[in-house]
């Protein structure tokens, strides 16, 4: 990646935690609310492919997780496999069908949390698997179908997909 992508993968991380703190975090029905910074994971590996999705992952795990009360690390964990595992599944994929990035949203939100609650009871938050996870998939795998679109589109300007030594384009989608 270059330091525009970089520029441009910062201005995007930073856009969508304002907009994940201003006004989803307060949108609560159950106790749980929204989770779009699970979005930008799940897209980057859709679009750019399982490692630079890892990588987005990661920073944006890391980003998260200095506004959560957990385990420091737990989210840029999970962020971590979301994206590669997205960018793994949905490598042969054709990508015309305008439903698939929802499907896959939903899918892929649906894994995180069940990740992010089974990770934080082994790590020592009991209270996950029980309170938090049926609420939070009620809400927020909705949420992902349907911000996906918009979320996919700010990822693609953002992190362009991998390109071997051969100059083909692994993983990505057409931009």
């Amino acid at each position: 990646m270059t330091s525009a992508d970089v520029a441009r993968t910062t201005i995007v991380v930073f856009v969508v935690l304002a907009v994940q703190h201003a006004l989803l975090d307060s949108v609560r029905i159950a106790g749980a609310h929204p989770e779009l910074m699970y979005l930008l994971p799940i897209m980057a590996g859709y679009v750019a492919g399982p490692e630079r999705g890892a990588s987005v992952g990661f920073a944006v795990g890391l980003v998260a997780d200095l506004f959560l009360p957990t385990t420091f690390g737990l989210s840029a964990l999970v962020g971590c496999l979301l994206g590669y595992g997205t960018g793994l599944a949905t490598a042969g994929l054709v990508r015309t069908s305008w439903w698939l990035p929802p499907l896959v949203a939903a899918v892929a939100t649906s894994a995180g949390l069940s990740a992010y609650a089974i990770l934080g009871t082994v790590l020592g938050e009991p209270r996950l698997l029980a309170d938090y996870l049926p609420a939070a998939l009620a809400v927020a795998v909705p949420a992902a179908a349907l911000f996906a679109i918009p979320v996919l589109r700010l990822v693609a300007w953002a992190v362009p997909p991998a390109t071997p030594a051969g100059g083909a384009e692994v993983g990505g989608a057409a931009r």
